[in-house]
């Protein structure tokens, strides 16, 4: 079946679509990918990841045409950065 694997940092992009045997999971995705070896900080362990915007375990099976996406940790709450947005006086 096919599957896609996307990740992105500030600087790059990775999207790649990966051949994978029905009954595979989230993580035999990612490791088919080439994803780890591309961006090391990939920490399984750690990291969440989500097919078509949604969480999901490293364990979680897959279907044909999912995308799966591997989220990176939030630098800011993006409700504190709208709250910021809202008090800062408008442009003039």
């Amino acid at each position: 079946m096919k599957i896609q694997v996307v990740y992105a940092t500030p600087a790059r992009q990775f999207w790649v679509h990966v051949d994978i045997p029905q009954g595979s999971t989230v993580k035999d995705a990612v490791m088919r990918s080439d994803v780890l070896r591309q961006f090391p900080e990939i920490d399984l362990e750690q990291q969440k990841f989500g097919v078509f915007g949604k969480i999901t375990a490293l364990d979680a099976p897959l279907e044909d045409g999912d995308r799966v996406e591997i989220y990176r940790a939030l630098v800011a709450d993006p409700k504190q950065v709208k709250q910021r947005g809202k008090a800062s006086p408008a442009a003039t």
